[in-house]
């Protein structure tokens, strides 16, 4: 496992060639952020199985997915698709049940590691049929503040589809209070079993401790880039800013952990080039 450290935290982040049994055909194999343990209070981050076990569908940290796998549709005897970040996937065989994920990678892309004292860059170029792009992801440490930077270059003749989220899983706060987000995106929560909106802003699980999870769609108007402050039994308040205004915004949550997941959709054109960044203050 890697790893950047300074005064007040460590982070573990997934090798891609030592780690790859923690991998799978659903979350980025490069700049893969595991865990962060504060050095005074221990770690942060939780996981839907976390701290049982562990398995590559449900993960745990901060893993982040480009979840549509390019495939060519009118191809059906190609067994193949590719997963951006992860490299070429089983399109048809190996599903894990209740999950509709494909459980097989065929094989894993290539990242180029390169590592400072305080940062972590993830590189690899992904070709299939029409499609090849560079990729490249940033994991930097800064004081308290850990930066996730994203960068994908269209270097083939089709258009690239980005449908990216980060899944940050947090414990759970003792009062079931759990995020909020900024004002300027106007966040409305439809009735349903697992969560209500406060007076404060905050989004509250209710009924803890559960014996499911729960998933539900956030109502809210595309706005500023989005800022979220999450409720933490450790810290108080962890804050993650996002350069983008999120495009579909669900949250998760069971009786381990709760995650918001807000979506970056857009096309990279042949010739194109696009970046984004979270940042998480902790």
């Amino acid at each position: 496992m890697l790893s950047l450290s300074n005064a007040h935290l460590l982070v573990a982040i997934l090798d891609p060639v030592a780690d790859q049994a923690r991998f799978g055909a659903r979350y980025c194999t490069g700049g893969y952020i595991f865990q962060i343990t504060d050095q005074r209070c221990g770690d942060l981050l939780s996981g839907p199985t976390y701290p049982f076990s562990f398995n590559w569908f449900d993960g745990q940290g901060i893993p982040d997915s480009f979840r549509t796998h390019l495939a060519d549709i009118v191809d059906t005897a190609n067994p193949a698709e590719l997963g951006i970040g992860i490299g070429r996937v089983s399109k048809a065989e190996g599903k894990l049940p209740g999950h509709g994920a494909p459980a097989g990678v065929i094989d894993f892309c290539q990242w180029q590691v390169t590592e400072t004292t305080d940062a972590l860059m993830f590189e690899t170029q992904q070709s299939f049929l029409g499609w090849a792009f560079g990729l490249t992801r940033i994991v930097r440490l800064c004081g308290r503040s850990l930066i996730s930077e994203t960068r994908l270059k269209n270097t083939g003749q089709d258009v690239v589809p980005i449908n990216w989220f980060p899944h940050p899983f947090f414990p759970h706060y003792e009062t079931g209070e759990a995020c909020k987000c900024n004002a300027a995106l106007h966040v409305n929560l439809p009735d349903n079993p697992g969560y209500e909106l406060l007076p404060n802003g905050f989004i509250k699980q209710k009924n803890l401790p559960w014996g499911r999870g729960y998933f539900q769609e956030l109502d809210f108007q595309n706005g500023q880039p989005l800022t979220v402050l999450q409720k933490h039994p450790k810290l108080g308040l962890i804050a993650a800013s996002f350069s983008y205004s999120p495009s579909y915004f669900p949250i998760w949550g069971n009786k381990n952990t709760f995650s918001f997941e807000p979506y970056l959709q857009t096309d990279v054109a042949p010739g194109d080039e696009t970046a984004w960044t979270v940042t998480y203050d902790l």
